[in-house]
């Protein structure tokens, strides 16, 4: 990695948790400059614009997101075990409590810039997509119900778990405790 990729990279890290909290519209370039200790040229000098910032912040984000979410779906046994881990990130990773990325980006993008809503509604489509491999392989090996739409309880548990987020962070972490436990017991209806 060049010098200049270095330097790329240390921006975008030190600015994705500030524009996650603040939002886009709220982070200035000087919150910026004061979190990479760069002047106003060391950041333009590698990117166009604040906007190419956020969208990389957003990409480092959910990437941090989704490796922790696959590790712990990688160390589950069987399907409820794997759900459990991936909902135990959501409920016990400090950085949820600044709210999910893909929740905290997407709804400030989504009537405002085009560009990050392409990059919020793929994440999406992850998020989603690890639920159902998840209920679908508990399905396939016979873990679970027959009677289980996976692609209706991957977008309906993915709905509550931006939900409970949110709730958790405005209102508090109990919230999102009860609404992630809700959701374990739902799912235990379809274990064999």
């Amino acid at each position: 990695m060049s010098k200049a990729d270095r330097t790329r990279q240390y921006i975008i890290e030190a600015a994705a948790p500030i524009i996650n909290k603040k939002g886009m519209a709220g982070t200035s370039l000087s919150d910026i400059m004061e979190a990479t200790k760069l002047a106003k040229g060391g950041i333009y000098g590698n990117f166009e614009s604040k906007e190419e910032i956020c969208v990389e912040a957003f990409l480092y984000l959910r990437s941090q997101l989704a490796n922790k979410l696959d590790i712990a779906v990688s160390q589950g046994k069987s399907a409820q075990d794997k759900l459990f881990r991936l909902l135990d990130v959501y409920q016990n990773d400090q950085s949820m409590m600044e709210g999910c990325p893909i929740l905290n980006f997407g709804t400030e993008a989504d009537d405002t810039n085009p560009v990050m809503k392409e990059h919020i509604k793929k994440a999406t489509y992850s998020a989603q997509r690890r639920f159902f491999n998840i209920i679908e392989e508990g399905i396939k090996n016979k873990e679970l119900s027959l009677d289980v739409n996976a692609e209706e309880l991957s977008i309906k548990i993915f709905a509550m778990v931006e939900g409970a987020i949110l709730c958790g962070k405005l209102v508090g972490k109990q919230q999102l405790v009860i609404v992630l436990d809700s959701i374990k017991d739902d799912f235990k209806r379809y274990v064999l």
